[in-house]
């Protein structure tokens, strides 16, 4: 029965994709932002975005529906946007994302140096590898699949083909993956912002909460420095990107305290505009 739905959800997505691309950039993204705030319920619990929202205590100006309603109209905007990912690679649409700190990717191209990115699922995320590698930096990105098995065929394919040439499926059957890529001198990209099951638990927001280990453990071995990079959208269809100075971590630190130093350069990310993080990622569970 899951195998029907999932593809069911992969034809609706498939022919959204045709008609974002026919309507153009701009149009697309307005329309994905309409039925993600009006439909998206239904695929994303609205319930559970709250339930997060209050679990991490931050105080917003609206109410919490239309709080959890911008939150899935982002994901609708990021959705109808994947067509036009071609287009910001080949820099036709370059003209809608500025970068705040491209002397930092500068000087990390010239120094030949590999570092650790760590960002997290903010609008549109998927911008941030690309933009890294077109600035001539060699880089391997962590990701999820998606559950989704039928709309993960695709979402892979997109994002080898013009988001980041090397893609390390998060997990497991990655570690190998990983390793060649740092043996190959290569700087890693991850999301740090999702709940992962061999991960530790560590504060977040205040609560203890499931987090990842990867980006310790490579700073600890391979004496990477840090860099973190956040995203955010401007006036719905332009976008901002802020890539901080590479930070030395000393790598005598232990996981946890490396860790729990993430988890606190991330809640400042989500500060920013909480509303353009997605929030159904659920750090919190037990």
């Amino acid at each position: 029965m899951k195998k029907i739905i999932y593809f069911i959800e992969f034809i609706l997505v498939e022919f959204l994709f045709i008609i974002c691309k026919a309507v153009g950039y701009k149009s697309a993204s307005n329309l994905g932002f309409f039925i993600g705030k009006n439909f998206g319920n239904f695929f994303r619990n609205k319930k559970s975005i709250i339930e997060n929202l209050h679990k991490s205590k931050i105080e917003i100006n609206i109410s919490d529906n239309e709080f959890a309603n911008n939150i899935l109209g982002n994901y609708g905007r990021i959705l109808a946007e994947y067509p036009f990912l071609k287009d910001f690679r080949n820099n036709k649409l370059q003209k809608f994302i500025r970068i705040d700190g491209i002397e930092n990717l500068t000087k990390i191209k010239n120094d030949k140096k590999p570092v650790v990115f760590i960002s997290g699922h903010f609008n549109n995320f998927e911008l941030m590898a690309m933009q890294i590698e077109k600035h001539g930096i060699n880089l391997a990105a962590i990701y999820r699949p998606l559950n989704n098995i039928f709309l993960n065929k695709t979402m892979e394919q997109i994002r080898t083909k013009y988001i980041c040439r090397y893609q390390i499926r998060k997990g497991r059957s990655g570690s190998r993956q990983i390793l060649d890529n740092l043996k190959k001198g290569n700087s890693i990209a991850l999301m740090i912002d999702q709940r992962v099951t061999e991960g530790i638990k560590i504060n977040f927001f205040g609560n203890l909460a499931s987090t990842t280990t990867i980006p310790a453990q490579i700073i600890k071995k391979y004496k990477y420095d840090l860099v973190p990079i956040y995203i955010e959208r401007l006036e719905k269809f332009n976008f901002k990107m802020y890539v901080s100075r590479p930070i030395t971590i000393n790598a005598e630190k232990s996981q946890e305290d490396i860790s729990m130093h993430l988890n606190t350069i991330l809640e400042k990310m989500i500060l920013k505009n909480p509303d353009q993080w997605i929030w159904t990622h659920n750090r919190w569970k037990k």
